[in-house]
C-alpha cells in the first residue's frame, strides 16, 4: 500500500508507475477527516479510484486479481496468501509452510 500526499503530483505519479499491485491512499497534508482518494493500482496504472475505505479497496483488489486471473507478485506472495487464506478464511486448507507456521502462531 502506498500513501501519498495530494500536493506532490509528480512524485505521486512516479510512485504509482513503480507499483506492480497495490492500494494507493492519497491524503491532503492538512486533512484530519481521512484520505482524499483511495484507489487500486495494477501494473503502474490506477484501475479503480474513489473507494470509501482501505478495507473495501482490499476486497476489490482480491476481486480484480481473481477476475483477471492475476498471480500474486513474487515478493508479496506470502503476504497475499496470509490475507486470503488466514485472515479472510478463503481456501484455508492448503497453506504454504510459511503461512501455516504463521497461522499456528496466531492461534496459540
Amino acid at each position: 500500500m502506498c500513501t501519498l500526499q495530494a500536493e506532490d503530483v509528480d512524485l505521486n505519479q512516479g510512485a504509482i508507475e513503480e507499483t506492480t499491485l497495490g492500494i494507493c491512499v492519497v491524503k491532503h497534508t492538512d486533512a484530519t477527516d481521512g484520505p482524499e482518494n483511495i484507489g487500486i493500482v495494477l501494473e503502474g496504472q490506477v484501475v479503480l479510484h474513489g473507494l470509501d475505505n482501505v478495507a473495501l479497496a482490499a476486497a476489490m483488489l482480491f476481486g480484480l486479481m481473481y477476475a483477471l486471473n492475476l498471480n500474486y507478485p513474487p515478493e508479496l506472495k506470502y503476504s497475499f496468501e496470509v490475507l486470503q487464506k488466514v485472515v479472510m478464511e478463503l481456501d484455508g486448507n492448503t497453506l504454504s509452510k510459511k503461512a501455516q507456521a504463521l497461522k499456528n502462531r496466531l492461534h496459540q
